[in-house]
């Protein structure tokens, strides 16, 4: 993909620019490489399992790749509205995929979850088990973990989400609860599909890029324990039961770890990652004549904080030429946070996410500076939960906003990213394009 002129269409240039970090990351382009060769045994199944908001695409890839004579079937759940269209000329699937919710999970992932433990009855030796998973597999894939007289509802298992969601946990975090609430993540989906040869194809969406994290590793063994799971609960101040608490306590909830014997001779694979999108964005600004800088991949904190960081960096580089030579991009992606303030102000809650949460903060720290436009967009198509990817920031953004009535400080206090930036024209808007490699952040400084 050819970018626009960097100088004269700064705007479109950005958003070329984030086009190629998302191809980067499809499916179709990186996944056939990792796949294993199929089974010579007589009788042996193949089956597919998976889930996240890649997981059609990712399905649709392993089809076009797998051998038409060789046995293929399995279930894979993504997001609501990420299937992508089927090729006229792909035939039948041989992949089941569904839809269910996310952020949040709801009944349609937890049915699905169960179907999944029941296509593993049975395998053996010689079967083999292709697991795809990518970001959005937490919420999809639910299955809240049951003891004897008691355990977690599906309700349970929302509210605390959504609690999470809220709180300003990191992913690592909200992922340690995630597993050891659930009765299929955190290494049991694995240890169901003994004694199958299982192979794990990722793509990543958490900073590090650890299979532990990624989907709340449902195929990979998991190092965090009870007691941590316990403290996250704790420090945001997050009830559960207390026959729960008794649960985490004891260790009665504890999920597979390094070492166990079940995951001997399993394999694991990263198709897609930030780095590598962050990585081609790099190179098309280069080809585009420009300096390009990579920050990182796994930048994590409170998103309009993040925001403010950049903010102060692209005005060193725009009034000092410091550290970084102009006119240049600056790149950076991971998975950061918004802690809601809503509730605690008592204000209206609004409407965003992390993309646009950062473009508030950068906004409001760049105080108009000549010469300085940023994108930020998840690389899912989806900020949050909103019909947007993300937003630009633009030399004159906070101009119109002050001639609009806009004021940036009331819609941070609300949260209400997608407003501000609504009310300025300034959203982008791509729909879902499956695959998902987290957060994309790009400023240019000319």
């Amino acid at each position: 993909m050819t970018a626009p002129p960097y100088d004269s269409q700064p705007r479109e240039f950005l958003e070329a620019l984030y086009r190629t970090a998302v191809r980067q990351a499809l499916p179709a382009h990186t996944l056939a490489a990792h796949l294993p060769p199929p089974s010579t045994e007589p009788g042996a199944r193949t089956l597919v399992l998976g889930a996240g908001k890649a997981g059609g695409a990712m399905a649709q890839a392993l089809e076009a790749a797998w051998p038409a004579d060789a046995p293929l079937e399995g279930l894979v759940v993504t997001r609501y509205g990420h299937v992508p269209p089927r090729s006229p000329d792909a035939g039948p699937a041989r992949i089941e995929v569904v839809e269910a919710a996310h952020p949040v999970p709801d009944a349609a992932g937890l049915y699905a979850a169960r179907r999944m433990l029941t296509l593993t009855h049975g395998l053996t030796a010689d079967d083999l088990v292709i697991c795809l998973i990518s970001g959005g597999g937490s919420s999809l894939l639910t299955l809240p973990v049951q003891w004897a007289g008691g355990g977690v509802s599906l309700e349970d298992k929302q509210r605390i989400n959504r609690e999470l969601l809220a709180s300003g946990a990191t992913i690592g975090e909200i992922n340690c609860v995630r597993k050891h609430l659930s009765a299929i993540k955190g290494g049991r989906l694995a240890a169901a599909c003994a004694p199958a040869q299982v192979v794990t194809l990722l793509i990543s969406d958490v900073p590090g890029d650890d299979p532990a994290v990624i989907a709340s590793g449902p195929t990979v063994p998991d190092p965090t324990t009870c007691a941590q799971a316990l403290q996250v609960l704790q420090r945001y101040g997050i009830a559960v039961s207390a026959d729960l608490v008794q649960q985490l306590q004891n260790g009665a909830l504890e999920t597979p770890k390094p070492g166990a014997p079940g995951f001997a001779g399993h394999a694991v694979h990263l198709v897609a990652t930030p780095q590598q999108a962050l990585e081609a964005a790099a190179s098309a600004a280069r080809a585009a004549g420009l300096h390009a800088y990579i920050l990182s991949d796994a930048m994590e904190g409170e998103s309009r904080e993040v925001g403010r960081v950049h903010a102060a960096l692209a005005r060193a580089v725009a009034l000092r030429g410091q550290p970084f030579t102009r006119p240049c991009v600056i790149l950076s992606g991971g998975e950061t946070t918004v802690t809601l303030r809503a509730k605690a102000t008592g204000a209206v809650k609004g409407r965003g996410g992390r993309a646009g949460e950062f473009c508030l903060g950068l906004a409001q720290a760049l105080q108009g500076q000549a010469g300085v436009f940023a994108l930020a967009a998840d690389t899912d198509g989806i900020d949050g939960v909103e019909d947007n990817a993300g937003a630009w920031v633009v030399p004159d953004s906070l101009l119109r906003a002050h001639r609009l009535g806009l004021k940036i400080d009331h819609y941070m206090d609300r949260n209400d990213a997608y407003g501000f930036f609504a009310g300025l024209g300034d959203l982008l808007i791509t729909g879902p394009t499956f695959t998902n490699v987290n957060d994309f952040r790009a400023i240019l400084v000319l």
